[in-house]
C-alpha cells in the first residue's frame, strides 16, 4: 500500500501484469567483494581480469552507518569551481581518523554523513550466497536448473519498482521523489509476473488484498518468462480476473486514474481489452519496458513516471472533468491510443501505431506539459457501448445437441456484476497466404483445421468466432476458407476479416455480408473486439444445415451481423 498521503496528491491504482519486463530486474548476482570473504573465485571479465567495479544493488541498511565523502567527487569539474563551495566537515588524515581542521596537506576534505535504514534503499555490493556456499552466477542455482531451484527476478507488485524509481530516479532539474512527489499509489495484483511460492502475510504484502497469500505456483497464480525455459503465458480465463481487479478498483471512486503494467509484446492487447470493457471516467494507461528495470538503457522507470505525470495532468478530462481520451499506452514520451498500439520491435522506440490513421494522440513533456495533437472519435471506458456495466447477465451461445446446432444460456456475469470466467470467448485467427494447396473451387472440406475448430468449439464453447486475416486491405480469403468460414458463421460463430498485418486501408462491409468488415484493426486487435461484442450479443443464430442455410436463417444472420459491425465501425 501506498506510504505516503496527502490531499494535495492525485491517487492512482498501479496493476500488475504477467511476463513484465517493467517489474523484472536484472539477475542478482553474487559481488566479487562476497567472493574475497568467502574465498570464492572472482567473477572475472571475458579477458580473464577482474572487473573494474562491483555491481551495486538496491539493498536496506540494517543499522545506522556513519561515511565520510569526498569532497568534489561527485562530477570532474566541482573543484573548478570550488570558490563557489561552502567548507567541507572535515577532513580524514592518512590512517583514516576524521578531524574538525586540517592536520596536514595530505589531508582529505570529506563531508561526513549518517546513513539510516529509514532513508530508503542504498545501492550496495550483493553479498549473498547459495545455501551451499556458492555465488550466485544467475536466478538459478545452475544452469537450466528446475523451477524449485529459480529465484523468481520479477517484482511480485508495482511497490518495490515505485520505490527504486522514487529513491534512484533523477529528474531534470536534479531531484528526486518522481512519483509519490505527485502521487499516492496502491498496487493490485491483477495478474502478477512474479509470486509467493511460500506464501505471504498479510502483515507483510504491499498489495491491495485481504488476508494471508497461500502459497503460489507458477503459471497458475504469477507469470514469469525467465528463465525462459519456464516462461508461463496466462489462459484466456484470465481476462476476467484481469477485468474484475481492475473494475472493482475504478468503481470503487477512490483513484483519478490507473496503470497497467505489461510485458512490451502484450500490453497492447491488454490495454485495449480494457479500454473495450472498464466502466471508468478517470484515464487507465498502459506501460511496458523493452529492458529489464536497472539495465542500463531501461526505458520502463520513464515512461511509468510519464504516466503520473499525464493522470496528474488531466489534459484528458472534458468540460464534465470525465475522461474523454479513453485508455492509452504510454511509451517512448508518445501518447497511444490503445486501439492502436503496437509492438514493432524489441528496443525503446519500438512501437508504432497501427492502421494508418492517427495513434499518436500527443507527446509527453521533455520540454513542456503533455498535449495532445488528435483525440480519437472511437467510443472508450465509460462510453463504451462493451464495458462491464453494460454487458448483460447471459446470452445465448450455439452447442450440438445431439445431430442439430442449437442454443443455450450462457451467464456472462454474476449477481455482483463480475465477469465470470467461463464467459470468455474462444476466438481463432485463421491467416490467408497466397498458393495454398486448396481447391480452386471453394470446398470447404479442404479446409480440416477451420472445421475441426468449429467442431471443437461446439462441443466446448459456445461463445466463439473467427478474426480471418486476408489480403490487404480488404481481408479476401481463398475460396475454400470463405467457404469453411461461413460454414462457422451458420454454426453461430461471427468471422470478422481484417487485412493482413499492419493495413493501412479500411475492410468494406459491402465486400462480404456474412462477415464483420473489421475496419482498419489488426487481427490481434480484433479478436478482443470480437470476443466483446460475444459477450454483448451472444452467438448468431445457428442454421438447421450450416453446410445450406434457408434464405430466411440467412437474413436473421445478416440484421444480428449488423449489430456487431455498429460496434466495430465505432469502438
Amino acid at each position: 500500500m501506498a506510504d505516503h498521503t496527502s490531499r494535495s496528491k492525485v491517487r492512482i491504482a498501479v496493476f500488475s501484469g504477467p511476463t513484465a519486463t517493467i517489474q523484472n530486474s536484472e539477475p542478482l548476482v553474487t559481488s566479487n567483494k562476497a567472493r574475497e570473504k568467502y574465498g570464492l573465485p572472482l567473477r572475472n571479465q571475458p579477458d580473464g581480469a577482474p572487473p573494474r567495479f562491483d555491481i551495486l544493488r538496491a539493498q536496506r541498511l540494517a543499522a545506522p552507518v556513519t561515511v565520510y565523502v569526498e569532497q568534489f567527487s561527485a562530477h570532474p569539474l566541482e573543484r573548478d569551481a570550488a570558490e563557489l563551495y561552502g567548507p567541507p566537515d572535515g577532513y580524514l588524515d592518512a590512517a583514516g581518523v576524521f578531524h574538525n581542521q586540517r592536520t596536514s596537506r595530505d589531508d582529505k576534505p570529506v563531508y561526513e554523513v549518517t546513513l539510516k535504514p529509514e532513508d530508503g534503499l542504498y545501492p550496495l555490493p550483493y553479498m549473498a550466497r547459495q545455501a551451499n556456499g556458492q555465488p550466485w552466477e544467475t536466478d538459478g542455482t545452475e544452469k537450466n536448473a528446475t523451477a524449485e531451484f529459480c529465484r523468481v527476478p520479477f517484482f511480485p507488485d508495482g511497490s518495490r519498482l515505485f520505490e527504486e524509481i522514487d529513491r534512484f530516479g533523477i529528474s531534470d532539474e536534479g531531484v528526486g521523489c518522481l512519483l509519490t512527489g505527485k502521487a499516492d499509489f496502491d498496487f493490485y495484483r491483477a495478474l502478477p509476473s512474479g509470486g509467493y511460492a511460500r506464501g505471504r502475510s498479510a502483515g507483510e504484502r504491499t498489495d491491495i488484498g485481504a488476508g494471508d497469500i497461500a502459497p503460489e505456483i507458477r503459471g497458475t497464480d504469477f507469470f514469469p518468462y525467465r528463465p525462459g525455459y519456464l516462461r508461463k503465458e496466462p489462459p484466456m480465463a484470465a481476462l476476467a480476473r484481469v477485468t474484475n481487479v481492475v473494475q472493482q478498483a475504478m468503481r470503487s471512486g477512490q483513484y483519478q486514474g490507473g496503470i497497467w503494467l505489461e510485458g512490451s509484446p502484450f500490453v497492447e492487447e491488454t490495454i485495449y481489452w480494457l479500454n473495450l470493457l472498464i466502466d471508468t471516467h478517470v484515464p487507465l494507461v498502459g506501460n511496458s519496458s523493452q529492458r529489464p528495470h536497472g539495465a542500463i538503457g531501461n526505458d520502463g522507470d520513464r515512461n511509468i513516471v510519464d504516466a503520473v505525470d499525464y493522470i496528474a495532468s488531466r489534459i484528458w478530462a472534458d468540460e464534465t472533468g470525465r475522461d474523454c481520451i479513453g485508455a492509452v499506452a504510454i511509451l517512448d514520451e508518445q501518447i497511444f491510443t490503445a486501439r492502436d498500439v503496437q509492438k514493432a520491435d524489441a528496443r525503446p522506440g519500438g512501437y508504432i501505431a497501427t492502421g494508418g490513421h492517427g495513434g499518436i494522440i500527443g507527446r509527453m513533456g521533455h520540454p513542456g506539459l503533455p498535449q495532445f495533437s488528435f483525440k480519437t472519435v472511437k467510443r472508450h471506458t465509460h462510453t463504451s457501448l462493451l464495458n462491464t456495466t453494460r454487458l448483460p447477465s447471459e446470452v445465448q451461445g450455439s452447442s450440438v445437441q445431439g445431430p442439430t446446432i442449437k442454443t443455450i444460456n450462457v451467464a456472462i456475469k454474476d449477481t455482483e456484476g463480475n465477469l465470470l470466467f467461463t464467459a470468455i470467448p474462444k476466438v481463432t485467427i485463421s491467416k490467408h497466404a497466397r498458393y495454398l494447396p486448396e481447391d480452386t473451387t471453394g470446398n470447404a472440406d479442404e479446409e480440416v483445421d477451420i472445421l475441426a475448430r468449429i467442431e471443437k468449439n461446439l462441443r466446448a464453447a459456445p461463445l466463439a468466432g473467427f478474426v480471418a486475416e486476408g489480403s490487404a486491405p480488404f481481408g479476401a480469403m481463398s475460396n475454400s476458407v470463405d467457404a469453411a468460414l461461413k460454414r462457422a458463421t451458420f454454426s453461430g460463430m461471427p468471422v470478422v476479416k481484417v487485412g493482413r498485418g499492419n493495413a493501412s486501408g479500411f475492410v468494406d462491409p459491402q465486400r462480404d455480408p456474412l462477415a464483420i468488415a473489421g475496419n482498419n484493426l489488426t487481427a490481434t486487435k480484433a479478436r478482443l473486439l470480437l470476443m466483446a461484442c460475444l459477450m454483448k450479443f451472444g452467438c448468431l443464430p445457428p442454421a438447421a444445415n450450416p453446410a445450406k442455410p434457408s434464405a430466411t436463417e440467412t437474413d436473421a444472420t445478416k440484421a444480428l451481423l449488423k449489430k456487431y459491425q455498429k460496434i466495430f465501425d465505432t469502438h
